[in-house]
């Protein structure tokens, strides 16, 4: 039997409450998650093109890609326009849960705002293993970091919900995605001269060996990565969860942030994402570019 529920003076119907979505996790307990989760995953989210991924029947089922807003969305869900693509905007707690029931269980939002389109917010490093183990992911951040904070930058780091990790640093909207290209790239290429075992840039899986690949290409206008505490469409409900810094060491393993988890470490933690979302000083890149353009 479908439930109603009221959120935020919205009225929405949950279909198929007790399907199972997620291995002893049905649709309802999806929603009070979610629901739980609607502050932490709108602070960031809100106001980004969202690029969703659906599962009617469940991580163990089939799943498809929904950029455009569907005919049937309730008239308060609100949109912007890219390109040709009318993306819904994840504004606000009714929109998340009204996602919710249709089985979207990932979030991708865009690394700039609707409404300032083609300039990011941050510089966004996407690192992803090539073999299993969490180790050298974690040394590969770790030695970014290194290189970030000898150009004067800092940022947070958080686990992608799959295998890999993901630095953000928080900078002034006033750059274009080829100005930020031009420093993703030059720390890439830096870390990959240095630490050739380790890191690669190289884009073909089958040539990328053992290393970690450094992915300064995602970071681009018309892309997206997994928002902030969002859930992963795993079996083990694995979320993108921000880090300590100091976390990043041996025993550390992605599997330990899922959602049955993941309350109690916001309870304990506090958001260690507010430095992105709230950030008390972004960082100016003028410096920086001007430095890589000599060099």
């Amino acid at each position: 039997m479908n439930r109603i529920v009221q959120v935020e003076g919205k009225e929405i119907q949950i279909s198929n409450p007790d399907k199972k979505l997620f291995p002893g996790i049905s649709k309802w307990d999806w929603i009070l998650h979610l629901s739980r989760l609607a502050p932490r995953i709108l602070s960031y989210a809100r106001g980004r093109y969202l690029t969703t991924i659906r599962y009617p029947d469940g991580v163990e089922g089939k799943s498809f890609y929904q950029k455009n807003v569907p005919d049937h969305a309730p008239r308060w869900i609100q949109t912007a326009r890219s390109g040709e693509v009318n993306h819904i905007l994840l504004q606000d707690a009714p929109t998340l849960i009204w996602l919710g029931n249709l089985a979207c269980l990932e979030f991708h939002v865009s690394f700039d705002r609707a409404d300032r389109p083609g300039y990011p917010t941050e510089l966004v490093f996407d690192l992803d293993p090539s073999v299993e183990g969490f180790e050298a992911v974690m040394e590969t951040a770790l030695l970014t970091r290194e290189v970030l904070n000898s150009l004067g930058l800092d940022g947070v780091v958080k686990t992608s919900g799959a295998t890999g990790l993901q630095l953000y640093v928080p900078i002034q909207p006033k750059y274009p995605f080829a100005e930020t290209r031009i420093i993703s790239q030059f720390v890439a290429r830096y870390l990959q001269e240095k630490n050739p075992r380790l890191i690669t840039i190289e884009r073909q899986v089958k040539k990328r060996g053992s290393r970690v690949y450094f992915d300064y290409l995602q970071h681009w206008k018309g892309k997206s990565l997994i928002t902030v505490y969002s859930p992963r469409a795993r079996r083990e409900a694995t979320l993108s969860v921000p880090l300590r810094w100091e976390e990043l060491k041996p025993g550390l393993t992605p599997e330990r942030f899922t959602l049955e988890t993941v309350h109690r470490r916001l309870e304990e933690e506090g958001d260690l994402f507010a430095p992105i979302t709230r950030p008390a000083g972004p960082h100016d890149l003028s410096e920086i570019l001007t430095f890589i353009s000599r060099h």
